[in-house]
């Protein structure tokens, strides 16, 4: 056995030393724009990889910084892993083009139209008919407090209790909006999940975690009968895990990933 000196250790490095990421400020609307679009072809191949595309179903939608009235959203019949920032295309609120060489999927851009016209506050909004997320919605359900990830969803996501088929119209996007209200996500029944967020990277984590919310809530239902947090617990977890900072914090180690493995996305 080795003998202790009885040295002291080093000292810690101050904090201020230390590398944490946040959100970027930005100097200009262009710079802006750009980072929007990179996080958005960056968020669509993520889906992609996990698996979230089913055909030319779903969406992710970024608003302009300038105008604030139009989106840029992927194109139509490209595949999410295929991806660039010079691909997404930029359309008003009536879902006509204004920047870009593709089509834009009407059905979905209606209700994303309507979602952002009803929350000045969100920047993007993901929707995505993911296996699991279909699964609870044909249940008719909500998250329950189950895990400490589900209580990032805590009183804080809707059920839209309707389904009418493709959503083609105004009317029903602005019922959908009405439903979603504050929150961050809604289980659109008989249709799947739907988040939002004030980034990219926020909605693009939201809609990843209430995935796997849903797959962690029907997998225990499947295996026996879930222990509920209660109230006071599941409000407090809210607290710490329910804002969109964390989101984006969460969201970092996706992005840093998918940019270093897939750098052609930013072309």
């Amino acid at each position: 056995m080795h003998a202790t000196s009885g040295a002291a250790p080093p000292p810690p490095r101050p904090l201020h030393t230390l590398q944490f990421a946040m959100p970027p400020m930005h100097e200009s609307v262009a710079d802006e724009r750009r980072h929007r679009k990179e996080r958005l072809a960056g968020a669509l191949r993520i889906f992609g990889r996990y698996g979230l595309e089913d055909g030319v179903s779903g969406h992710i939608t970024a608003r302009d910084p300038e105008f604030s009235d139009c989106f840029w959203v992927n194109p139509f019949g490209l595949p999410f892993r295929h991806v660039t920032v010079s691909d997404l295309v930029l359309a008003n609120a009536d879902g006509q083009v204004i920047e870009g060489r593709y089509h834009v999927n009407q059905a979905a851009f209606t209700v994303h139209s309507q979602v952002h016209a009803a929350r000045p506050d969100v920047v993007a909004v993901a929707h995505c008919h993911s296996v699991h997320g279909r699964a609870l919605a044909a249940l008719g359900e909500l998250l329950d407090p189950i895990t400490q990830e589900s209580c990032a969803f805590y009183e804080d996501h809707a059920l839209y209790d309707s389904y009418s088929g493709v959503a083609v119209d105004a009317e029903e996007g602005r019922r959908i909006a009405a439903t979603l209200g504050s929150g961050k996500a809604l289980v659109l029944r008989n249709h799947g999940l739907l988040t939002v967020g004030d980034s990219v990277d926020a909605a693009a984590w939201w809609f990843l975690s209430m995935e796997r919310c849903c797959q962690v809530q029907l997998t225990a239902k499947a295996a026996g009968r879930p222990v509920l947090i209660d109230h006071r617990r599941a409000a407090a977890t809210w607290d710490q895990l329910g804002g969109d900072l964390v989101a984006w914090i969460n969201y970092q180690p996706l992005w840093r990933e998918i940019s270093r493995a897939e750098p052609d996305l930013l072309d």
